[in-house]
């Protein structure tokens, strides 16, 4: 039985820099354990991705909602739409559906086959503890939350000081996208980059439109990218993940 007391509370919170905070669930497997982006603006405040929706954004950091959030999703995996219904401006590509239908599972075996996965030592739970007294594990499920504002490839985030671009890379999932600003070179990524094993083999992934999506973000001016998992790092790095991905789908592992 999972313990809903022990340890400290569901969310961390990481100051980046004055305006970026970075937020993530240390109770969660670190497959699931994923970054939700909160960035300060003068007229709106930005939110990339929306967490694993096991614990309530809005009664945890109401901070949060104070200065009428932008989220944006960056694609529809679970980790990262699970609080998407707490949002009242909720922006995503059209082929990211939150539609109540999402592939959801706190226990990782049968979230392996969901997502079609092999993964032959997932754990029993993906979580160490319960957020409250009154979670129930096999009740996990991620609410609709559909999109308020469709995005493209090459529309504009306008937070008042500051602009980001909608930047259309599939093949993790064919609705994947980055969000890039110009000024400060800043990339949020999602699950298109990240340091770490990168997937698009899954069953709704596209290898070649992600092989054509890593040239692409690999001409791009990227100084510092805040990814979907991890921490966060620079444009020299982004390039030698994204060469090294290249070679290993060439089949030159070297």
């Amino acid at each position: 039985m999972l313990d809903a007391t022990a340890g400290s509370p569901w969310f961390q919170v990481q100051r980046v820099t004055e305006t970026l905070a970075r937020i993530d669930e240390p109770n969660v497997h670190e497959l699931l354990r994923a970054n939700i982006w909160h960035l300060r603006g003068r007229d709106h405040d930005l939110v990339v991705d929306a967490g694993l929706g096991v614990a309530s954004l809005r009664e945890h950091l109401p901070g949060l909602f104070e200065n009428s959030p932008v989220l944006v999703l960056t694609h529809r995996h679970l980790d990262h739409v699970g609080s998407a219904h707490e949002f009242s401006d909720r922006r995503m590509h059209a082929a990211t559906e939150v539609d109540g239908r999402t592939p959801a599972s706190l226990r990782g075996p049968e979230l392996a086959s969901l997502l079609g996965l092999a993964w032959l030592d997932a754990p029993p739970l993906l979580i160490d503890r319960a957020p409250s007294e009154l979670f129930e594990v096999d009740s996990y499920a991620i609410l609709p939350a559909p999109a308020t504002d469709v995005l493209a490839d090459g529309d504009v985030i306008d937070l008042g000081d500051r602009q980001l671009r909608v930047v259309h890379l599939p093949g993790h999932t064919p609705g994947c996208i980055c969000l890039f600003e110009e000024q400060s070179g800043a990339l949020f990524s999602g699950d298109v980059i990240y340091d770490g094993v990168l997937l698009d083999e899954l069953p709704e992934s596209d290898t070649a439109a992600y092989l054509d999506s890593m040239l692409r973000l690999r001409s791009m001016p990227v100084k510092i990218v805040y990814p979907g998992h991890g921490d966060p790092f620079d444009g020299d790095r982004l390039r030698e993940l994204v060469d090294a991905h290249l070679r290993l789908r060439s089949g030159d592992g070297s």
